[in-house]
């Protein structure tokens, strides 16, 4: 599936800032742009105040990497922009390299659904400098959203204990976009299905949904309107019960659940979309069960998220099903991930590399140096630490890690532990290497992976920090480096 060719039907090359392309355009004057380097798509901080991260986006990165290229429009709109003299802010050469530009990239990234934590690269970009540089804006802008979205949907299910959760955002999505990619990184993250049709039709993910308030209130009676829903699709009755009285219009979908039951047909359940979910939800289980239906769902909706289901999962609520919209959709109480793009290692003249490192006055903002990979090691079959090393250097036989926000944190790994490096080849020199697995594979990959970690790292409140440090040799690298450029600096 081409998903730029199916969503968007244009060049996305200029889907950045303009600050990359002057950037780019500096390369390209200065004999630069050809320069090898490595840069590094991270975070630093989980979101949500948990202890995980769901990695989602990658589908939609090899598309835009698959189609990265600049169309005669494109040239065209950036020789029309001008600097603060009145002219060109760039010259008729750049233009020229730009539409002669052929991705040439090689591309390594962790599987989408795969679990991540904070200073871990999720994609490694090695090629051109100029390259390089323009991907930082659509990558950042594709795998923030989707792995924020993915995460959430992660937090829902694990609150709902196994119990279907389905994703009805898109009516409250950030616009056209916002919606398609939050019903897949939803999907991706746990969501049995999804109101969104287009989303449907696009990734393959199952689409629910049966009727609205209005429904019910254009027929003059709530028994009316249940009973010609009942007569035009039979197959798809999940009755909306709370229009005007819940409990009462529990009774009523009873009434024509056993009239489509004479009928060869079977009421799939009722949806509470207001009111005290926990209550309501105890009642209509009792009338339910008394009619004679004990197997109906029952389906709540109403701004829930992972602690209001929590909350109503410790009162007892009789919820088979959860409908969640706006807080899963646009990540309500954290709508941003804060992912990062840095430059970690340039081609030397001699052919060796030399390792960049950003300063700060901030611990968390310091990046780390190097050709940079994640392993992974497991014991008893749980996860039990990663490691963040510089691929060039390798690994000893018996590493140990430094926590990068607190060196005197230390932990030794045995030579024999189980492990697997993360990092997968996406593109070798612009030419797609990888496999794209099914969207179903990713999701069945995001909930194998979260059952193999310790339950305190998937806890809500005060979760487990699991351990991620790098290399010794990586770390004791990294700070003589700082000490070396602070000296410099003074």
């Amino acid at each position: 599936m081409k998903l730029t060719k199916d969503l968007y039907q244009t060049s996305l090359s200029l889907l950045t800032d303009l600050y990359q392309l002057t950037m780019a355009y500096g390369y390209w004057k200065s004999g630069r742009s050809e320069d090898e380097a490595v840069f590094h798509l991270f975070f630093r901080r989980h979101p949500f105040k948990g202890g995980f991260t769901i990695a989602c986006g990658l589908e939609y990165v090899i598309d835009f990497l698959d189609n990265f290229r600049f169309s005669e429009e494109d040239i065209t709109y950036l020789s029309s922009i001008e600097g603060n003299n009145g002219k060109p802010l760039f010259e008729q050469g750049f233009l020229d390299y730009l539409a002669d530009m052929k991705f040439s990239c090689s591309v390594e990234a962790v599987p989408e659904g795969t679990v991540v934590f904070p200073q871990e690269p999720l994609i490694r970009v090695r090629g051109p400098i100029a390259q390089c540089q323009l991907l930082e804006t659509p990558l950042l802008n594709i795998v923030n959203y989707q792995t924020l979205v993915a995460t959430k949907a992660a937090r829902m299910n694990l609150a709902t204990n196994g119990e279907s959760v389905l994703e009805f955002g898109l009516r409250r999505a950030q616009g056209i976009d916002g919606g398609l990619a939050a019903s897949r990184a939803a999907y991706i993250g746990g969501c049995g299905a999804t109101s969104n049709v287009l989303a449907g039709r696009l990734f393959g993910i199952p689409v629910k949904g049966t009727h609205a308030h209005s429904w019910v209130m254009s027929f003059d009676t709530e028994l009316d309107a249940f009973e010609t829903y009942a007569e035009v699709m039979p197959n798809n009755c999940v009755f909306l019960v709370d229009t005007y009285d819940t409990i009462e219009g529990v009774k009523k979908a009873v009434e024509v659940g056993k009239k489509l039951r004479e009928n060869g047909h079977e009421m799939m359940g009722i949806r509470l979309d207001s009111g005290d979910l926990a209550y309501l939800s105890i009642e209509a289980r009792k009338v339910l069960d008394e009619g004679g239906f004990p197997n109906a769902t029952i389906v709540a909706s109403n701004d829930l998220d992972e602690n209001i289901i929590t909350s109503l999962k410790q009162q007892g609520a009789k919820i088979n099903v959860w409908g969640i919209g706006t807080k899963l959709v646009t990540a309500y109480d954290q709508p941003a991930l804060g992912g990062v793009y840095k430059i970690a290692a340039l081609r030397n003249a001699d052919g060796g590399w030399n390792y960049k490192v950003k300063l700060s006055e901030q611990v968390v903002k310091v990046s780390n140096p190097g050709i940079l990979q994640v392993r992974r090691y497991q014991k008893d079959g749980e996860y039990m630490a990663d490691m963040i090393y510089n691929e060039v250097d390798g690994v000893p036989e018996s590493p140990s890690i430094i926590d990068p926000m607190d060196a005197t944190r230390q932990r030794d790994i045995a030579s024999n532990t189980t492990y697997k490096d993360l990092l997968q080849p996406l593109f070798d020199q612009g030419n797609l290497v990888y496999q794209i697995p099914s969207i179903d594979e990713v999701k069945a990959h995001a909930v194998e992976e979260l059952k193999l970690f310790h339950s305190g790292v998937k806890r809500f409140m005060n979760p487990h920090s699991y351990p991620v440090g790098l290399e010794k040799n990586l770390s004791d690298y990294k700070y003589d480096l700082i000490r070396k450029l602070r000296k410099q600096k003074g």
